[in-house]
């Protein structure tokens, strides 16, 4: 039995339903390691996004070996991290926190885990015209994902206008000035019906936050839709849809690659992706559910 020991968490909110625990858990026993993965809900505390910096210093304190770091945290964790990855740097946004050496190094493992998850499940759909809602970190990690895969442009929608000129100057910068543009309010519709394709990047369609992040009716046969949400795996914006004829991608693969890439950063070990993606589709079959305090799961073998 390797005794290595290793506590982490998940910073954000309304994050009760996430799988995290029970992926990195279960990964865990099968390598024999001793794992306690811990969730931290800052809406359950009263805390807002500003709390990172505290919550980062006492998780450091407590012996944490890391912390994944979700919705509306990516972004406000940056400014108390030691160290970023190129990644990080790029995007502007961070996921996965790792303590070594009394430093705090930030990664970004949402890129890794929807590029895959794409390049994957919608391998041959055209990409010319992608519409993005949201600019947040995840939007960000998307973004950045889509362009990388060689989409022709992004147009980016988000409820701040300003946010969202702030992700398409970042994106102009790094992949040419005509490959993103800013969707002007009032003119989702319009860019909608121009697009190949639409990605729902922010927390709407989550168990804690139930909707469509667009009117339904700006669907139509031939568009494809991806969600990066997974609780619950069919969201409302993918039954609609899937109700027109849209192909559709879900936001389990994104959840599962940037999960194994997470784990592989906080220990040092290769995770089975084979054994990992048994282990969410065991879970998002069964809907099971962990409390949103921490919890131990059992092993998985």
């Amino acid at each position: 039995m390797n005794e290595h020991r290793f506590l982490v968490g998940l910073v954000g909110a309304g994050i009760g339903s996430s799988l995290s625990p029970l992926l990195h858990e279960r990964e865990a026993d099968a390598q024999g390691l001793r794992y306690l993965y811990q969730l931290i809900d800052i809406e359950h505390l009263g805390l807002d996004a500003e709390a990172i910096g505290d919550l980062l210093a006492a998780a450091r304190l407590m012996g944490y070996r890391g912390l994944n770091i979700t919705h509306p945290c990516k972004r406000a964790v940056i400014r108390h991290l030691d160290e970023l990855s190129p990644e990080v740097a790029a995007l502007g946004a961070a996921n996965t926190v790792v303590f070594d050496a009394g430093r705090a190094i930030g990664h970004n493992t949402d890129r890794y885990g929807f590029e895959r998850s794409f390049a994957t499940r919608l391998p041959d759909v055209a990409t010319e015209r992608v519409v993005l809602l949201g600019a947040g970190g995840a939007g960000a990690a998307v973004a950045h994902a889509m362009l990388a895969l060689g989409a022709g442009q992004v147009a980016v929608a988000d409820l701040d206008p300003d946010r969202a000129i702030e992700l398409v100057a970042a994106l102009r910068a790094r992949f040419g000035p005509d490959r993103a543009v800013p969707v002007e309010p009032g003119q989702l519709a319009a860019r909608v019906a121009q697009a190949d394709g639409v990605i729902n990047a922010t927390p709407v369609g989550m168990v804690s936050r139930p909707g469509l992040p667009l009117p339904p009716e700006l669907l139509r046969p031939g568009l494809w839709v991806a969600d990066i949400v997974y609780r619950p795996l069919e969201t409302e914006l993918l039954a609609a849809a899937r109700k027109v004829g849209c192909r559709t991608l879900d936001g389990a693969g994104m959840a599962l690659f940037q999960a194994a890439e997470s784990f592989r950063i906080f220990t040092g070990l290769q995770p089975d992706i084979a054994r990992m993606t048994r282990h969410l589709e065991q879970l998002t079959t069964i809907g099971e559910v962990e409390p949103t305090c921490g919890h131990r799961s059992p092993p998985s073998r």
